[in-house]
């Protein structure tokens, strides 16, 4: 199989993090639910034979995508086997993928690269995996956003609204990551217009501002999704 050498199995399973805990929140299930709709529309149409979702396992990001053989890489003491998901867990860690050069079609990265220490390590690592003329989708939060602002300002009276550990990147930075490392950019969008409320019925409420955030300011939505297609030559690094 694609897997080089297998990790380390570990017992122990991570403690819940503010980033887990906050997904199951009313803004964290609005935020799962409309990405499921932009990673539906992103991956529908790349081919190939494998598949790979780093973290995330809350959303199903390959759901639409036609690739046989989807993978997920987990954390250790979370990635169990079990006949019944719709992809094969793997274990691991997002810095070092337990891969085989240019052996993956597809890579997504939900909300990993704002999450982790090192995102450009990761961005090499996916980047060591992915055949030439694959395919990266990335997701994260929007720092130039009202979620972001709402943020910065809870950071300044340590009442944060996006979970403490993440450090949200912009959509340019991340261009420009891509960029350098020989990307080209296929689509990328925006969304999620609503105001940044803990309730859900108060969120409910801000419905109508999905569309009108899509139509007059969209570079402006909490979340960015981007897809890029690696342009490398086969066997040129």
């Amino acid at each position: 199989m694609i897997p080089t050498t297998p990790p380390n199995v570990q017992t122990d399973t991570p403690p819940e993090s503010s980033w887990e805990t906050w997904l199951q929140s009313p803004p964290g299930q609005y935020i799962l639910q409309s990405e499921q709709e932009l990673f539906n529309q992103a991956v529908v149409d790349v081919f190939g034979y494998y598949a790979l979702q780093i973290g995330l396992p809350q959303i199903n990001t390959l759901a639409e995508n036609r690739i046989s053989l989807k993978l997920m890489l987990l954390p250790h003491g979370i990635a169990k086997a079990d006949g019944d998901l719709p992809y094969q867990p793997i274990e691991g860690i997002p810095e070092e993928l337990p891969f085989a050069d240019q052996s993956i079609d597809l890579v997504v990265l939900p909300h990993v690269l704002e999450f982790a220490q090192d995102p450009h390590q990761i961005l090499r690592e996916v980047d060591r995996v992915l055949m030439p003329e694959g395919r990266v989708v990335i997701s994260g939060f929007n720092p130039a956003s009202l979620w972001g602002l709402r943020q910065y300002a809870g950071r300044l009276i340590g009442k944060n609204y996006l979970p403490r550990e993440g450090q949200f990147l912009s959509l340019l930075r991340v261009k420009d990551w891509l960029k350098l490392l020989d990307y080209s950019l296929d689509r990328g969008h925006f969304a999620c217009y609503r105001l940044p409320l803990r309730k859900e019925k108060n969120m409910t409420r801000m419905a109508f501002l999905e569309k009108m955030g899509n139509r007059w300011w969209p570079i402006f939505g909490s979340v960015f999704l981007i897809s890029a297609i690696k342009r490398h030559r086969f066997g040129v690094d």
